[in-house]
This record gives C-alpha cells, structure tokens and sequence, in this order.
C-alpha cells in the first residue's frame, strides 16, 4: 500500500531523478521542488524541469537566490575552480544548501499536504559535505517537526549506497536509461554523461563502470 503523498527534492541530477522514480514507486502523489540559487549552471533548473514534465510531475522553482550571495563556492561564482584538496571540503561545498532547502522544502511540503521530503543526500560516495549525513538529516527532520508542529518525514533512499548501488537502484526501478540519458550531474553543465574529467563525472562514470561489471557478471 502506497503512502499518501511526497515531496521531492529536485536538481535533475542522477540521485535526485533516481529519488524522484523511487517516489513515485512508493507513494500515490509525488510533486518536485527545485531551487533557483543562481548556480553555475542554470541549464539545471531546465533539466529539472523537463524531466518533471516529461514523467508527469508537478514542479515548483522556488527564488533562493540569497544562497548565492551568502555561500560563495565553485557551484555559485564562476571565478572559483572546481577543486579536491586532501584535509578540506571540496570548493563545490555550499553552506548551508541542504539546511535551507530541506527547510523551503517542508514549508512548501506543508502547503500541499505532503508529509514525505524525499532527498539524494548520501553519506557513503559524498565529498565530505557535512550536510550529506545521516546524522544531519535527522536533527533537521526532528527540528522542522517541531518548528511547525507537522509529521514530517524525510525520506532519504540513496543514504547507505555507493554510486554503483544508486545504479542498480535506478535500473530495478525501470529508469537505468533514463537516469543515463536525461540527468545533469556534471559540474560543466553537460547532461547525460558529462565532461568525465569533473569530480561528479568522476564518481558517476566509477559507479555505473562498477555496477555494468557486476551486472555482467
């Protein structure tokens, strides 16, 4: 028996749109939330909106444009590169990003009566962000039930697996190719793919090349 209805957070990248299938497996109504935060790439909210349109799912872009001027990062100024090094967050890190979406998400999951907030947050392939863990996600969810006195929920259905698991997950979910084909994770705006040379290509190619090996096996 499906649940009543569930709320997605929604970039259009590979977990996201994986979440978004799994949602619509799981509950009986599903709408997305994407958030316009003046990123580097403004293709994504383009991306995210034409796969909610082509699956059937209502979208709802919402202005967080101050994220932008308060969290300077490689995803938010194109004069900062895209860089790894060892002992620090990643300069794609956004503080704060997922604290305030999750927060935008439910106030908006409130007003169309959803008590599921699904997310692609995952702390087993993440790049360090503090905000990618499971620890996080539940402090946040037990402070949005109390700030607005509402059962939320947040779902988080990629938490525990690598990127070769979030694979498998999209393929039994009958989205393999669609997640392959349509999604935008790559961090030089490429959709599908990607440039394969960024950090999100990276850690996307490994895992599809990892779970294409097992399932040949």
């Amino acid at each position: 028996m499906k649940n009543e209805k569930a709320l997605v957070v929604f970039s259009g990248g590979q977990d996201s749109t994986t979440c978004l299938f799994w949602a619509m497996k799981h509950f009986k109504e599903v709408e997305t939330v994407t958030f316009n935060y003046n990123q580097r790439h403004q293709l994504e909210i383009e991306v995210a909106q034409n796969i909610a349109e082509e699956l059937g799912v209502k979208n709802t872009v919402l202005d967080m444009s101050l994220l932008n001027q308060l969290s300077p990062s490689a995803l938010t100024r194109e004069d900062i590169d895209i860089e790894e090094k060892d002992g620090e967050l990643p300069s794609t890190f956004v503080e704060g990003r997922n604290m305030l979406f999750l927060s935008f998400a439910s106030i908006l999951g409130k007003q169309v009566g959803a008590n599921h907030i699904v997310t692609g947050v995952c702390e087993t392939d993440f790049s360090g962000y503090p905000d990618c863990r499971d620890i996080f996600v539940k402090s946040m969810n037990v402070t949005l039930n109390l700030s607005m006195d509402h059962p939320f929920v947040i779902d988080t259905p990629l938490m525990w697996l690598d990127k070769a698991e979030t694979w498998k997950l999209a393929d039994e979910l009958g989205a393999f190719e669609f997640v392959r084909n349509k999604t935008l994770t790559c961090y030089n705006g490429i959709v599908a793919d990607g440039c394969g040379d960024c950090p999100a290509c990276v850690l996307r190619k490994k895992g599809l090349n990892t779970y294409l090996k097992e399932k040949a096996v």
